[in-house]
């Protein structure tokens, strides 16, 4: 799994302008199951995705999608985590093969 926490490093109305592009993306990996969450953080800075993939190269791939990435719009950290305790409503995640 991959943490993704974004930045934004444009004005809020060029966040805005890519929205719903952005959303779309979103949309078409929670499709495939590779997004477990996303959303901003507060105050609306940024945001966070929770990525279930495997490889960096994989998430590397998926995010050079991500029109706010293309558009220059989110700066982004990623952190790689291995979940060892979880509750066992998160199970269905962390445990698939």
């Amino acid at each position: 799994m991959f943490m993704v926490i974004t930045k934004y490093v444009k004005d809020i109305e060029e966040v805005d302008r890519w929205l719903p592009a952005h959303s779309a993306f979103l949309d078409r990996y929670y499709a495939h199951k590779k997004i477990i969450f996303s959303g901003r953080r507060n105050p609306r800075t940024g945001g966070a995705i929770l990525f279930s993939v495997d490889e960096r190269a994989e998430l590397d791939a998926i995010l050079a999608e991500d029109p706010f990435r293309t558009n220059g719009v989110t700066e982004c950290e990623v952190c790689e985590i291995i979940p060892t305790k979880y509750d066992e409503a998160f199970a269905i995640f962390a445990e698939r093969p």
